[in-house]
């Protein structure tokens, strides 16, 4: 299927206006969705992500926005309530066509992947979230605006917080690390592909105190190009179960590496001889190792050298006792 129509924000200033004087009513706009049956597919561009993508992107953002919600109660002290609204996708130029202007729109990378990535926060949140901090009520502005130098300083500390939630949100699937690398209130200075190429949009609906608003991330598909196979339920729900091993599991797991054997090789020495030499030698030859008859021996485990002994005999049987125990290496010390 093609992915949905997206409207200007004067085609929905248009579309209320209609609704608000009669010229139009709901009832009309119902009859006449039910009547449209059919839609057309774009062969121009097709869709980029399957059904059980867009669903994991939408489970992976719900998370997001509950530690995005937990972060600004707690700092705005006041009610907040952040959801996902929607997961779509539609080309570049579309989106662009949605934002308003002006608007408040972060351009960050999501490395080690490749490319930029946009988070929108229509201006009435932006501003709310600022009149908070600054000891207001949180009331939404009369009429949208662009940010003073002073308020553009304090939001991009609100969205470096939110690229760290985004930060926690992701690592169940991939590990990034989300850096802001520009802050714009005009949307045709933030073109970051092309206009044609395909993106993935997850919009989260906010209420702030009074404020309601949208907050969009923009993510191009060449973006998670690298790392659509791990974008699926099956490798979300995986990932959540072997994070959230329960202790009976641990010990299990225990036992059961306890009981694993493992090699145990007293080395008696090393010798360094040429091909030639090695090609001459016959039974009865005598190779002069390296270590000394009163030097300790080294006790390998597997290819690591852990442990220094003393080789003997115990009741007529090859015996080592150990002399240090070797702690370069382990996991405590790397």
């Amino acid at each position: 299927m093609a992915g949905p129509d997206v409207l200007s924000q004067s085609e929905i200033d248009e579309l209320l206006s209609a609704l608000s004087t009669g010229v139009v009513t709901a009832e009309e706009i119902k009859t006449e969705e039910k009547q449209r049956k059919i839609k057309i597919y774009d062969f121009k561009r097709p869709d980029k992500f399957s059904k059980d993508q867009i669903r994991t992107l939408y489970m992976l953002h719900e998370n997001f926005a509950r530690l995005l919600n937990t972060y600004l109660s707690a700092h705005l002290r006041t009610l907040i309530h952040i959801d996902v609204a929607s997961v779509d996708q539609l080309t570049y130029e579309e989106f662009i066509r949605s934002m308003p202007n002006p608007s408040v729109i972060s351009i960050f990378q999501m490395r080690p992947l490749k490319g930029n990535a946009i988070l929108e926060i229509n201006p009435n949140i932006v501003l709310a979230i600022i009149d908070r901090l600054f000891g207001g009520p949180g009331l939404p502005p009369a009429k949208p605006r662009s940010l003073t130098d002073i308020e553009e300083a304090i939001i991009r500390k609100v969205i470096n917080k939110a690229m760290e939630n985004m930060q926690d949100a992701w690592k169940q699937v991939v590990a990034i690390e989300p850096r802001m690398e520009a802050l714009e209130t005009n949307p045709q200075f933030t073109q970051i592909v092309p206009p044609n190429d395909m993106v993935v949009l997850i919009t989260l609906q906010a209420k702030i105190g009074q404020a309601e608003g949208l907050m969009n991330i923009c993510i191009p598909y060449l973006v998670l190009e690298p790392i659509m196979s791990k974008l699926t339920t099956t490798f979300w729900v995986s990932a959540a179960t072997a994070k959230q091993a329960s202790p009976e599991t641990m010990n299990v797991l225990k036992r059961k590496i306890e009981r694993t054997l493992i090699p145990f090789i007293v080395e008696l020495g090393r010798a360094t001889v040429t091909v030639h030499e090695l090609l001459d030698l016959g039974v009865g030859d005598v190779l002069q190792l390296e270590t000394k008859a009163e030097n300790d021996l080294s006790l390998m485990i597997g290819s690591r050298e852990k442990f220094k002994c003393k080789p003997g005999l115990i009741a007529n049987r090859n015996a080592v006792q150990i002399t240090q125990v070797i702690s370069q290496g382990d996991d405590n010390n790397e």
